[in-house]
């Protein structure tokens, strides 16, 4: 539990204890004595709820898994330098301003990217029900927790027990994938900066004929 939930836990057992102190003092028990009693209890509650879900909330407290993967750079052969441009920087910049153990991008039909933690080569990718709702409805989805997710095993080709995923749209054409190192790791910040990237690198790839591209390459 981090500090201030601690702090804010032990102000709801002291008020909790003075209520009960106040109300074994009282002689008699009046309208008004019982009004505030319910209020002070209503209060502690209220606080040692919030210490509750301050510990939930935080995500420093979920500890990194330990994957399995040897760190690497895989890029589809053939493709336009402005693309591979982006998609080195973009790729960087997630897996080291985010807690990402991996990236992954397919588009039309093939994965371009691999980034990150790389789980077996040989393990072809393809978007499963998961990916095709993102697609199909435009919208990203986040997995906070992918072993409450029976469709999980979807993402075992990018990286092998993933514990949060977190999947964005590249129009109907493709989909963004950011594998985190940890159950909730990802925050509403990270979701927005990805769904950001994946707009802009959208728009290149519409822009650049990828139809060229045949495999993946280590880079």
């Amino acid at each position: 539990m981090p500090t201030p939930a601690r702090v804010v836990l032990g102000c709801a057992l002291v008020l909790l204890a003075l209520t009960l102190l106040n109300a074994g003092l009282a002689d008699s028990f009046t309208p008004e004595l019982e009004r505030a009693e319910v209020l002070c209890g209503m209060a502690a509650v209220g606080l040692m709820l919030v210490a509750v879900l301050w510990t939930r909330a935080d995500p420093t407290q979920a500890k990194p898994r330990p994957l399995s993967g040897e760190q690497g750079l895989q890029l589809a052969r053939d493709l336009d330098q402005t693309i591979r441009e982006e998609l080195a920087w973009g790729s960087h910049m997630l897996l080291t301003a985010t807690p990402a153990a991996t990236l992954l991008v397919f588009w039309r039909d093939q994965v371009i990217l691999r980034r990150g933690l790389l789980g077996d080569g040989d393990a072809a990718f393809t978007p499963g029900p998961i990916c095709r709702r993102a697609m199909d409805r435009q919208t990203s989805i986040s997995l906070v927790n992918t072993t409450l997710f029976p469709g999980r095993h979807e993402f075992d080709p990018v990286l092998d027990s993933l514990p949060a995923v977190l999947i964005v749209p590249l129009a109907s054409e493709g989909v963004l994938i950011l594998g985190g190192w940890s159950e909730r790791c990802f925050s509403q910040a990270d979701e927005q900066w990805l769904e950001g990237w994946g707009a802009r690198l959208r728009t290149k790839l519409e822009a650049v004929t990828t139809e060229g591209c045949c495999g993946i390459d280590p880079a």
